[in-house]
């Protein structure tokens, strides 16, 4: 087990030595860019199948009480970091008319508890009434994780089907849908009552955020291919085929995930200035290297072919999407031209590379980042245990407001420059729904609740702020000028923290009439791993997660975690 040492990020990125190749904030905290995030090395589910294969991960299903029908309860334990774990799960019979992916459905196919421990008949009895209840159950601090999910109708009783019969489903349905079951919700750190992931960060490998949502995702992916198998050997026992390795790896975990992600980016400004550091930081020490390696460069030319067979099948009915990825083809194929062996081994060929891509589209730009990173191994890979955020926003009352006022001009340019004058300009209102305790997005014209507004409206904060500096003497401290204005103190916060986390602001109004929040869905899902992002609409998108990633019973015999971009050629 590896303990976590008690550096705090900060100091760890000190450590690290400076960088100075990585992009400005005002180049990468863009929507538009953030929007066109991919998966990477330094995603949280590569971070963690990775070190689940160094660790000969061994993933026991100790209990299946599952019926002929898919219906009944199964546990899956593991030893991970030290720690015993496990994941339990049910399955009920759902009727088709409650069956929706969004947040206020009340009823699911499956239900499924990360259990910290061995569990006991008795806590199995006891969340089997309270997890199909999800938020309204009751929970003890055994529970780490609470998820639920609903199966692709479709996809998995086709396979069901066509396993009963003796062949495997149809390859085109496969590629095009690519999951079994599609996660509804993945609560964690407390939420409902469960336990909160502090109490686990004295484990360095817990400390990186989400591992333990994210291991419990992966864990369903296994429990959905182990049922779709159970549920085709009862129908036709005589008959019956498993299901081909390579169309498992291939099958992920889909997720439709809608507004309640988007203020998390804004809630949380030094994890997120982390996230950014850290992957900006990887991409300098790319851009660094100044000869690549005979099989590094080798490595390049293979993943760049997997990727456009990977881009040609990305599939989505959103207009603005579709056009993003017909448009990344094309560029592709460009990008493949310039990216050929022999000039990958010529001095500076990623930095070169990488400066010519500056007229590609945003899209391809950050694909892009992620292949180079994909090469990195031991040269970004310690840089992990930074994505964590050990120190918080904090007021610093003995600043003089002229320092203040300084770092408003030279941080929030961006900000100052809008006219929040305009009606377009400060249309929307964020707010949290009474009923379900999630966000929601008003339009402050024509709907009631801006009293409820939720302060992600940090440019117009700013911009407040600064007028009211412009008639304060200079050289009062900020404790001084919140005795008149207590009602900055939020901005000022913000504005000081951003300070010494360049990253920690997303520079673009969220209240403008046009700010599309699935740009940063996308974002964040890009951090978690997940691909295939397809929306529905500006506020809500399906992805896949883990597709591509090794079997729960393949991880004790691999050596390295090779699923970046996955194809069905590729499984």
């Amino acid at each position: 087990m590896r303990k976590s040492n008690k550096l705090s990020v900060e100091k760890k990125f000190e450590q690290c030595g400076p960088e100075l190749n990585v992009r400005e904030p005002s180049e990468v905290m863009k929507l538009e860019r953030m929007g066109s995030f991919h998966p990477s090395r330094l995603s949280f589910s590569r971070i963690l199948i990775r070190k689940m294969i160094q660790q000969k991960t061994k993933i026991n299903c100790s209990r299946w009480k599952i019926n002929k029908d898919g219906f009944g309860n199964a546990v899956y334990q593991l030893k991970l970091f030290g720690k015993d774990l496990a994941l339990i799960a049910f399955s009920n019979h759902l009727d088709p008319s409650q069956r929706t992916d969004r947040v206020i459905a009340s009823s699911w196919d499956t239900s499924f508890a990360l259990f910290d421990g061995v569990p006991s008949i008795s806590d199995i009895e006891r969340l089997k009434i309270q997890l199909p209840l999800q938020e309204a159950g009751r929970y003890n601090k055994t529970e780490l994780v609470l998820s639920r999910a609903n199966k692709s109708v479709r996809m998995f009783e086709l396979v069901a089907q066509s396993l009963s019969e003796g062949k495997q489903p149809p390859r085109e349905l496969v590629n095009d849908i690519g999951y079994l079951m599609r996660t509804t919700a993945v609560y964690g750190n407390g939420k409902f009552g469960i336990d909160d992931r502090k109490n686990h960060c004295d484990i360095s490998d817990f400390s990186v955020p989400f591992q333990l949502e994210m291991l419990t995702v992966y864990l369903i992916r296994g429990f959905s291919l182990d049922l779709v198998n159970h549920v085709a050997k009862a129908r036709n026992p005589n008959k019956y085929v498993p299901l081909d390795k390579k169309i498992q790896r291939y099958l992920g975990i889909g997720n439709a995930t809608g507004l309640g992600m988007a203020p998390f980016l804004v809630k949380h400004p030094v994890l997120l200035n982390n996230w950014f550091q850290v992957r900006e930081t990887a991409l300098s020490r790319m851009l660094d290297i100044v000869k690549l390696s005979d099989e590094k460069a080798q490595r390049l030319i293979e993943l760049i072919s997997r990727v456009k067979v990977f881009i040609d099948s990305w599939k989505t009915d959103d207009d603005r999407q579709r056009k993003r990825v017909d448009i990344l083809k094309a560029e592709w194929v460009l990008f493949s031209k310039n990216a050929y062996s022999v000039r990958l081994l010529k001095i500076n060929a990623l930095k070169d590379i990488f400066n010519e891509a500056k007229n590609y589209s945003t899209e391809c730009q950050e694909l892009i980042v992620s292949l180079f990173l994909e090469i990195g191994g031991d040269l970004i890979d310690g840089l992990d245990l930074c994505l964590e955020s050990t120190k918080l926003p904090v007021l610093y009352p003995k600043m003089r407001v002229c320092k203040l006022s300084d770092l408003i001009k030279k941080n929030f340019s961006w900000a100052l420059k809008i006219d929040f004058s305009l009606k377009k300009n400060q249309s929307r209102f964020w707010y949290v729904s009474e009923e379900k305790l999630e966000p929601r997005l008003g339009n402050r014209f024509e709907e009631e609740g801006q009293d409820l507004e939720r302060p992600l409206d940090i440019a117009r904060r700013v911009c407040s702020l600064n007028v009211d500096l412009k008639s304060a003497k200079d050289n009062i401290t900020v404790a001084e000028f919140l005795m008149k204005h207590p009602e900055h103190r939020f901005a000022i916060r913000r504005v000081q923290t951003n300070a010494w986390a360049p990253y920690s602001e997303i520079h673009d109004n969220l209240i403008d009439e046009y700010c599309k929040p699935i740009d940063m869905l996308r974002c964040k899902l890009s951090f978690f791993g997940a691909s295939k992002f397809d929306p529905k609409s500006d506020r809500w998108v399906r992805v896949n997660l883990f597709q591509g990633s090794p079997l729960k019973n393949e991880l004790e015999n691999l050596s390295t975690d090779d699923w970046w971009m996955p194809t069905l050629e590729y499984s």
